[in-house]
């Protein structure tokens, strides 16, 4: 993972609507599709949507086709290494 990477991570969490996303939704560690998102949330479809493709793009999430609908799940590999280029970042000085 590069510094862009990184940065596209921050700039995906500065949000605080994706914030509650990611804690609220997938906390259970289950797989979700945008309207059981929007549903959770009390949001539109359409802009779940918009969440989820913006975590997507930064890594965070993953997709998956599973018949006509799209499943997302946390990318558990992408996170994992944010978190140990941060630990690294904050002890390497």
């Amino acid at each position: 993972m590069q510094q862009s990477d990184l940065l596209d991570v921050f700039r995906a969490l500065a949000n605080e609507n994706r914030q509650d996303i990611l804690f609220r939704v997938f906390s259970d560690k289950e797989a979700h599709s945008v309207g059981e998102i929007a549903e959770r949330m009390g949001i539109a479809q359409s802009t779940a949507s918009e969440h989820l493709t913006i975590l997507r793009k930064a890594g965070i999430l993953q997709s998956e086709k599973v018949d006509r609908q799209v499943r997302y799940t946390v990318n558990k590999k992408a996170v994992n290494e944010v978190l140990s280029m941060l630990q690294h970042w904050l002890t390497c000085c």
